[in-house]
């Protein structure tokens, strides 16, 4: 028996409901739509001053990351959850804007600071979105860097990565940290879980700071796997990642990519 014209306008509006709450679905108008904001740039050309920084990743050339990097304001930085994930900016609305509508992707790898005492003056302040770039990414976008600030368009888009997902052991013989990059896809990471190979059992860890994940105890000596969700909600196990003989500093590379 087909159901009554009132039974499908109502299944019609439950399915646009669910639509409109579907991750899959926000995720879809977020990437196709522009959003405002301005930019400037810290640091030389030779990208010294933007290494390390609040998000913990270290030598960003040795970590694939290079360049092609900016600080994000406080209102974008999300406490450090927006680590990793990548950015797609253009120039718009200035004369100062290069020729062609040229436009950069680059990583979230450290933080534009707020600075309370001046709120009209900090570009970083919340609630403004302000991308902090490296010199060279920056003059991709204009034609002269005395240009300062300049108000741009963004977007997020997908991050394209070299090889696995990469874990750096930052711990030590009491707990267990680690920093989580090289991250394709999403980017940024939600979450992530750690295995023994002598427990055997999965312990959520929590984020320290940036992408430095901590929170676990008695795992030296065991082989650790690592279970990481990125910001899109995918998630991948890397199996025995780590061997037992692990001591911090040391980096390792899974076999999977997001």
């Amino acid at each position: 028996m087909d159901p009554s014209p009132a039974c499908r306008r109502a299944a019609a509006v439950v399915a646009l409901l669910l639509l409109a709450v579907s991750p899959a679905a926000v995720t879809a108008v977020g990437s196709a739509g522009w959003e405002e904001a301005h930019a400037t740039f810290y640091g030389d050309e030779t990208g010294a001053e933007i290494m390390q920084g609040a998000c913990g990743y270290g030598n960003l050339f040795e970590q694939g990351y290079g360049l092609e990097t900016t600080a994000l304001s406080v209102a974008l930085f999300d406490e450090g959850r927006s680590c990793g994930g990548c950015y797609e900016l253009r120039c718009h609305g200035s004369a100062y804007c290069a020729p062609g509508g040229a436009a950069v992707t680059v990583t979230a790898t450290n933080a534009c600071p707020a600075n309370y005492s001046k709120p009209n003056e900090n570009w970083c302040n919340p609630p403004l979105r302000h991308f902090d770039l490296s010199k060279p990414m920056f003059l991709r976008l204009v034609t002269d860097f005395h240009a300062g600030i300049v108000p741009v368009q963004y977007r997020r888009a997908p991050c394209a990565r070299r090889g696995g997902v990469r874990f750096e052991m930052k711990g030590n013989r009491w707990w267990v940290a680690v920093l989580v990059f090289n991250v394709a896809g999403a980017g940024d990471v939600r979450a992530v879980a750690v295995r023994g190979s002598r427990d055997g059992k999965w312990a959520d860890m929590k984020r320290n700071w940036g992408q430095i994940w901590d929170g676990v105890a008695r795992l030296v000596g065991q082989g650790l796997s690592f279970r990481v969700t990125s910001g899109d909600g995918r998630s991948i196990v890397f199996d025995g990642v780590v061997p037992p003989t692990w001591t911090a500093g040391q980096s390792f590379e899974g076999k999977h990519q997001f």
